[in-house]
């Protein structure tokens, strides 16, 4: 068996949503001062690989904390869309085959390998009526190796959408972005789990790993 560690470091400085919250990590006690070494950490609920709740977009709809465990592991079912322009949408005739409940999707843009430059917001993106064919299928488990879901605006620019977002939020779905290395995993027999802290709100960072199916 073997397993996958999908999951951006959390650091200093790292790249987060434009708006969200710088994250600072430093020593609050030292072994050679205090005897233990203890960090002290500073971040957005939203920070790196991250799991988003319903509760994200809407007042009225679950928080993290009220979601069955189901949401955040099961059977890996990839969507390889690399090769897309930048901003561009991703349809619904590029969806897999296998799409079902209890699967998790996860959207290949390949754009993790832009982290930590300019070119990381300019990712491609669900169009609405992708996300409305996901959640027909069944499936209410979706990442993504990108920033967002939806499409991140240009600096200044007013285009700002949660369209995908609430469309798969609005179902009950649980959305993973920024996540890593997913061309890594094989095509087939993989299956993926996303724990999010557990923070009972509008969404938390999470250890995101996969392994081959025994």
């Amino acid at each position: 068996m073997d397993w996958f560690d999908l999951t951006v470091p959390v650091v200093t400085g790292m790249p987060v949503y434009p708006g969200d919250p710088e994250v600072e990590v430093t020593a609050a006690l030292t072994v050679s001062e205090d005897g233990v070494n203890v960090a002290r950490v500073h971040l957005g609920s939203h920070t790196g690989t991250h799991v988003d709740a319903p509760f994200h977009i809407d007042d009225r709809l679950p928080r993290l904390d009220d979601l069955p465990l189901d949401r955040f592991g099961g059977r890996a079912v990839p969507m390889d869309v690399r090769g897309l322009p930048p901003r561009s949408a991703i349809g619904p005739e590029r969806l897999p085959d296998g799409l079902g409940p209890g699967a998790v999707l996860l959207v290949h843009t390949g754009w993790s390998r832009h982290w930590g430059t300019s070119r990381y917001a300019a990712h491609p993106y669900l169009a609405p009526e992708t996300c409305a064919a996901i959640v027909a299928a069944g499936v209410r488990t979706v990442g993504v190796d990108a920033l967002s879901v939806d499409r991140t605006p240009e600096s200044g620019a007013d285009d700002f959408s949660l369209a995908a977002h609430r469309a798969l939020l609005g179902a009950g779905s649980v959305i993973v972005e920024n996540l890593t290395g997913l061309e890594r995993l094989p095509d087939e027999d993989v299956e993926v789990f996303v724990l999010p802290l557990r923070l009972m709100g509008d969404g938390a960072p999470a250890r995101a790993v996969a392994r081959t199916r025994p």
